[in-house]
């Protein structure tokens, strides 16, 4: 990666490798999301993309698409310029919580499901150990409404 300072080569590494956890995203996805998230809004061109990547055209392309996909990457042109400039989206932020919120929710409702089972099948289980679960079940509803309220607030504030 040929773009910038030893300090922010470090960082895409560092956020890339994040993002692969986190996101699942191959690599070098994780690799450009990161390039985006610290570029200027005005963005990159896909070849420049590729002079900080050192990557194949075919691979920066596949990449990128899937990044528009996901909506984590968007693209504009710029007046008298046929180039396509690459950014984040606008909202991938709020994406990313969007993102959350569908992983807590479903994980509420699992727990929901497990609680429901032991209390009804395995009630000595349930009752030695349920208070665990409905903790966790508490700390998950207030995550959710946490990522909700941030949300909404995040929803209010025009770009």
């Amino acid at each position: 990666m040929d773009c910038c300072s030893e300090e922010k080569r470090k960082l895409i590494e560092e956020i890339g490798v994040r993002f692969e956890q986190v996101h699942q995203l191959a690599p070098l996805a994780a690799r450009i999301y990161a390039i985006m998230i610290l570029s200027p809004k005005d963005g990159h061109t896909f070849d420049e993309i590729l002079n900080i990547t050192l990557a194949s055209k075919s691979s920066v392309s596949t990449h990128l698409n899937h990044l528009l996909q996901l909506k984590k990457v968007e693209y504009f042109t710029k007046t008298g310029d046929r180039k396509r400039y690459f950014r984040t989206s606008t909202y991938y932020l709020k994406n990313t919580l969007e993102e959350y919120h569908a992983s807590v929710s479903e994980e509420l409702r699992l727990i929901d499901k497990i609680i429901e089972f032991n209390k009804n099948n395995n009630n000595q289980k349930f009752q030695s150990t349920g208070q665990i679960a409905l903790l966790f079940r508490e700390y998950l509803s207030s995550q959710r409404n946490n990522i909700e309220n941030v949300i909404n607030k995040m929803s209010k504030i025009e770009i």
